[in-house]
Order: C-alpha cells, then structure tokens, then sequence
C-alpha cells in the first residue's frame, strides 16, 4: 500500500523564543530585488495589529503571486516571518520545496489526506507567538470581476482553536501583473499594490462555545464582509450583494476553472453532436485540450 503524502513530507519544526530565522532571512533578502521587478508594496493600517502575540492574518485571493505581495509587506513592512499555509504540490518540487520548509511554510493535503498534521503545524505557529498568513477562500477567486467569495473555514478554526486574534486584510493590484488563474507575468516596478490591515475580528462572543459546521460558516462569513469592505475601499466599487460561491455557477472548488470550462465546451459540444465525451486523462495545456495516450 502507497504511503500517504503526509508520511512523505516532513512537517516544519519552530526554534523555541526564535522567529525570524537565518533561513527566513536569507531568503526575504534573495527575493527581495525580483519582487520590487514585479511591484511595489505598500500598506495601511498596521496599527490595527496585535502587539506581542501571534495572530491570523487573512487576506482575499486573487493571482498566483499574492502570497508573495503578502510575504513581502509581513517581512519588510511589519517585521514579522511570514508562514502560509500551501498547496502540498509545492514542496514535493525540487529546491523550491525543501526551502519552503526551511523556512516555516506548511504543505495542505487538497484530497483531505493528513490534514491533521498541517493544522497541528499552523498551531504550534500561532501558539509560539507567530503570524499564519492565510487565503480564506482556499482558492483564487473565481468570482469575475475579482472580488472575494465564499470562504472556508480553516481561517476561522485557526483562530478560535488557538485563541489568537484573526485580522481582516485586503490587496489589491498583484492581478495588473498576472491575471488571475494566467502563467503570464509582466512585471511592473513602477506599479503599486496596495494592502490594508483591518480591526481584528471580535471573536470573545463564541468564548467557550462549541462550534459546529454551520456555527464556522457563519463566521467565516463575518470574516469575508469584513475583508470584502476593506477591497471595496480599495477599489473604489462596490462588490455584489451576494457573495459569489463556486458550486451555484457549477465550478470546481479548486483547480484551475478556466481549464475546467474549456473541457465543459468540448463535451457539452460533443454530447449535442451525439459524441463520446473526453477521456478521464483529457488536460488542457495553453487552450488546447491534449490527451496522453496509454501507455
């Protein structure tokens, strides 16, 4: 029997009373000048942050390199190592995974495979006093004008089940250089992307309290109105009344749907000519659809 993936990577480990470490350090510094290639950061309201104690800080999702932005402004702007909660993909890659762990970055399990052992990892974080920057929706926007979905509830659970504060945190302007869900990066040193930190979620009426599903939705959803002000300010627009969730449009939860509704086309256009439909194996790469031959 196959191992499961969370016996194959080895979990991040924290150096007691030390936060910023050599690695984090290193690395901050080595990214530093292609960051400021991409944009600039600039950020408001910090002084709405926890002083002296760990907290969640979470953030709208919209391109690929937000949690670089995010990265960016917690360590440079705020002084703070920077710890985020990624795709398990990532750390299975060569150089690029080993690092992410050196440096305090926690894999998921997409599929729900130890999942445990993550949300242990991102506890002992808050626990020590850190920061877990996180993406409540769990996913890019799928929403088409960008704005901030429906979340998940892991931001939530986080907060509650340490006992940190959760902050509310909008940016905007990572998708002037990639769209959302594109490969495509024009950098753009001139350009700013701008964040701004907002008041802590008031949690201390669910003190005590037990939390079902429906109890972490809610909240999650608190927590998604409060992001999704801060955008609009940003934005200078409104975001529509209801907030966007992927199911009702009939869209994956996670992956890339762009990829999805072009597989969608090709098999309702061949389910209307009387066709199979595609292969299971059936990818998209750019815009073509490719099928691997079995081998």
């Amino acid at each position: 029997m196959a191992k499961k993936s969370s016996d194959q990577i080895k979990m991040p480990e924290l150096r007691p009373g030390v936060e910023i470490t050599w690695q984090i350090r290193t690395l901050a510094w080595i990214l530093w000048p292609w960051v400021r290639l991409l944009y600039r950061v600039k950020v408001t309201g910090t002084e709405n942050l926890p002083k002296n104690t760990g907290y969640v800080l979470a953030a709208n999702h919209v391109t690929t390199v937000d949690a670089l932005a995010v990265a960016f402004m917690m360590f440079f702007k705020l002084g703070r190592a920077p710890h985020f909660l990624a795709k398990e993909g990532l750390f299975k890659t060569p150089i690029v995974g080993p690092v992410l762990l050196a440096c305090g970055q926690i894999p998921v399990f997409r599929s729900g495979r130890g999942n445990s052992d993550p949300m242990e990892s991102a506890y002992k974080v808050l626990r020590a006093g850190h920061v877990i920057g996180i993406f409540p929706e769990g996913t890019l926007t799928r929403e088409p004008n960008q704005w901030p979905m429906r979340a998940r509830t892991g931001a939530v659970r986080l907060a509650l089940e340490t006992g940190v504060p959760i902050v509310p945190m909008a940016q905007w302007g990572t998708e002037v250089v990639m769209d959302t869900y594109s490969s495509k990066i024009f950098p753009k040193p001139w350009h700013t992307v701008n964040m701004v930190i907002g008041k802590p979620l008031d949690l201390s009426k669910y003190d005590g309290k037990k939390m079902g599903v429906e109890e972490m939705v809610a909240i999650s959803d608190e927590l998604m109105v409060e992001i999704t002000k801060l955008v609009e300010g940003l934005r200078g627009g409104k975001a529509p009344a209801k907030r966007f969730v992927p199911s009702e449009h009939g869209l994956p939860e996670h992956g890339n749907f762009k990829k999805f509704l072009i597989l969608k086309a090709e098999n309702d256009r061949r389910a209307a000519a009387g066709l199979d439909p595609l292969p299971a194996n059936a990818k998209v790469k750019g815009k073509k659809i490719v099928v691997r031959k079995s081998k």
